[in-house]
This record gives C-alpha cells, sequence and structure tokens, in this order.
C-alpha cells in the first residue's frame, strides 16, 4: 500500500513519530516532518521495515528537500523523572517548536499525544505506516538517535550499543550485570532479567567499572528483596 500524502490538502501537516522508547539506555527521539504536497520516494516507508543503508539515503533526501523537519531528544534522566510516555510526548513537542515552519496540523504516530499550544492533531495507530510524513519523521527520529548511540559507544564500548542501540538484547542485559550501569542507562527500567525490585546503588557504574560491579549491583538488589 503507498502512503497517502497528507490528510488534509489545504493545510501545513507536520507528521511526529519517536524512537528509543524501549531502550534500556539512551535518550527518547522524536522528528517532526513537513514534506512538500508533491513529494514522493518509492523508498519512503516505516523506518522499521527499510534496512539500515536505506534510511541513511533517505535520510538525507528528507533533510533535503522537507519545506522544514526537527529533531529533539529527551535524556534518560528526564525519562525516569516523567516516564517514558510524557518524555516521548514532550520530545515531540521540543521537535515541533524547532521548525522553521508552524504547522497548521499534526499527524501523530500512536494513540497518545497530548496537545501543543493551540496545533490540532490527529493520532493515528501504525501512521508510519501509512503517511509519508510520518514515516519521514520515523526515519530521522531512528537515524539520529542510532547515530548518537553509536558515538556513545566510543565512550561506553562494554554495551555493544554500536549494534543494539541501547535496546534490551541478551547482551546488553549480560553487560549491565558484569559491569553495572552507565550514566546512560534508565534506572526506572528493568535492566537485568533478575531484577525484581528497581533499587540502584548510588555510585553510577562506568564502562571501566571492574567486573566485580556487576555482581555488586545485584547484591544491592537482592539484599531489598
Amino acid at each position: 500500500m503507498s502512503l497517502l500524502k497528507y490528510l488534509n490538502e489545504n493545510q501545513t501537516e507536520a507528521g511526529c513519530d519517536e524512537a528509543g522508547r524501549g531502550c534500556l539506555a539512551g535518550p527518547v527521539t522524536a522528528a517532526a516532518v513537513i514534506l512538500p504536497k508533491d513529494f514522493s520516494n518509492p523508498l519512503l516507508n516505516d523506518s522499521k521495515q527499510l534496512t539500515a543503508n536505506q534510511r541513511d539515503v533517505l535520510r538525507k533526501i528528507i533533510e533535503h528537500e522537507a519545506v522544514s523537519w526537527a529533531v529533539a531528544m529527551v535524556d534518560n534522566e528526564e525519562i525516569d523523572k516523567i516516564n517514558i510516555l510524557k518524555a516521548s510526548i514532550k520530545a515531540m513537542h521540543l521537535a515541533v517548536n524547532q521548525l522553521s515552519v508552524c504547522p497548521d496540523f499534526l499527524l501523530i504516530d500512536g494513540n497518545r499525544f497530548i496537545k501543543y499550544k493551540d496545533i490540532p492533531y490527529k493520532c493515528i495507530i501504525k501512521g508510519d505506516a501509512k503517511f509519508q510524513s510520518i514515516a519521514a519523521a520515523s526515519i530521522l527520529a531512528k537515524t539520529h538517535r542510532d547515530e548518537y548511540m553509536e558515538q556513545m559507544h566510543e565512550k561506553y564500548p562494554n554495551y555493544e550499543w554500536n549494534k543494539n542501540k541501547g535496546y534490551p538484547t541478551t547482551i546488553h542485559r549480560k553487560a549491565i550485570e558484569k559491569y553495572g550501569i552507565t550514566p546512560l542507562h534508565r534506572k526506572t527500567f528493568k535492566l537485568i532479567d533478575t531484577q525484581l525490585t528497581i533499587i540502584y546503588p548510588s555510585t553510577i557504574c562506568s564502562s571501566h567499572t571492574p567486573s566485580g560491579g556487576g555482581e555488586q549491583f545485584r547484591r544491592l538488589l537482592n539484599d531489598h528483596h
């Protein structure tokens, strides 16, 4: 099924989507994109249906041809303070606020949103597979976040963020058990499989923490069960 160009032909619409909600580490990232009414690219699709190379190609096209686009991040500390849903919506608000053209209408991927200023909006489940502007936003959110996590991998190489991008893979969880957590980990998320109560050591462990750090982490958890 081809993606729809717009919901309302006579309005300036911005598609909004986020990336990184389910990750154990790093920010949640959102993008807002206003595409030209006549924009068309046969490769454009939901970012999850594309290869990394396809996303990178499309990112350049979108950023070059969009009427306006913006990307915003809300970090893990803010996620822990306000919860991931509110952080995702906040990131969308920040992205919309950065657009150089004020949209008349917002197309939101998913089923939850909080109105931004006085701009009307519509939530669309699986919108990134239905509308071009949301698909474009999903690609920008994903590629910008992936790029950031690859940079953070250089600082914390033990967690293989260059591959898992902070998502809860077996390797990522085992690294947390062995090396402890970094300043980028989300403390309110279930970080290891045996974790029953989310209680953390007061000292954040970096990637250079000795292997005993993970054992201390588990012991502190178990002491409170």
